[in-house]
């Protein structure tokens, strides 16, 4: 439990955070359940005092991106990343306090309970909005820490590419569609709630930034988001045309080697034959190395001249050769 202004933090059992929450003005009161339901684990909300027809989902596994108004309250389950994970935590604000519940240890709160001495939010409300865009920050950083990924995993397919890029890379596509999802739910209703309940000609100005802000805030996270998966598509992309050009590199040498060798397979099988006038006519040595050899080094000279004159034997030297860190 945080009080504001003050800013001190105490841990209280939740009957003296049942009485705080009835009778104190402006504080934080942070609840950690366990991190798996209890059989017979009673619902927070009559634990706490509040309203349990509004609020049973309150501390429940399993709940879905939720913001709503409530009356004189508003209810949300915000989505936060925590070491790679997508965690949600359920908040209710009223102008008197703010209420967060999440199940097992997170540190989205205990960093906004450090950041009250700096931000000094002015009541409940502001808190909120400070919570909100600090899992829009963890969002964020996961966003950017993914593109650095991909970037150097697109540097290192082009220097050598090995198979377990793609298993990255596969890997990181999957944490971005599962940021994407996880977070376009809780904007579309947060969007909703917060701009046509919160914003309105009555608000505070000061309430009409923080609103602004976090709106500025929610589209540049979807942005990175939106990024990240365009470049984890591009780095697949990347990927596959790599291992078409070195698809297309093994049928080019098989060309030239049938080119080389299907001509002096043909002169074999033809001489090998038992026609009358290759058996009785040809009998000198001069007429056989004159058909047998000379001309298959006749074939390989057209052959190799060919090969020259279409540049298939440039594009598979430039293909074997190292790869320009500054292209």
């Amino acid at each position: 439990m945080v009080s504001m202004p003050e800013g001190v933090l105490t841990r209280v059992p939740v009957a003296e955070a049942r009485e705080r929450l009835a009778a104190s003005q402006f504080l934080l009161v942070d609840v950690e359940l366990p991190e798996t339901t209890s059989p017979d684990e009673q619902p927070l909300a009559r634990l706490l005092g509040l309203e349990e027809a509004d609020l049973a989902w309150l501390g429940r596994e399993g709940e879905s991106a939720r913001a709503e108004f409530l009356g004189d309250s508003a209810a949300f389950v915000v989505p936060s990343v925590e070491a790679g994970q997508v965690i949600h935590l359920h908040a209710v604000v009223t102008e008197r306090y703010l209420l967060t519940v999440h199940r097992g240890p997170t540190g989205l709160v205990r960093d906004l309970a450090a950041r009250f001495p700096h931000e000094k939010p002015a009541d409940a409300v502001a808190m909120l909005f400070l919570l909100l865009e600090a899992a829009l920050g963890t969002y964020r950083r996961a966003a950017a820490q993914g593109l650095l990924e991909v970037e150097d995993l697109e540097n290192d397919m082009f220097r050598q590419r090995e198979p377990e890029q793609l298993y990255r890379l596969a890997r990181l596509r999957r944490n971005a569609a599962l940021l994407h999802h996880t977070l376009l739910p809780y904007h579309r209703v947060a969007e909703e709630t917060v701009t046509r309940r919160m914003l309105n000609a009555n608000s505070p100005a000061e309430r009409q930034r923080l609103i602004r802000e976090y709106q500025r805030t929610a589209r540049l996270v979807l942005t990175d988001i939106e990024s990240l998966q365009e470049a984890a598509r591009r780095a697949f992309g990347s990927y596959s045309s790599l291992v078409s050009g070195d698809q297309n590199g093994v049928i080019n040498r098989l060309a030239i080697v049938s080119t080389i060798f299907l001509p002096l397979g043909f002169l074999t099988g033809f001489f090998g034959m038992n026609f009358t006038y290759l058996t009785d006519e040809l009998e000198s040595g001069a007429i056989f190395w004159l058909l047998a050899v000379g001309l298959q080094v006749a074939f390989l000279i057209v052959a190799l001249y060919a090969l020259h004159r279409t540049r298939i034997w440039h594009r598979l030297r430039d293909d074997d050769g190292p790869v320009d860190d500054d292209d």
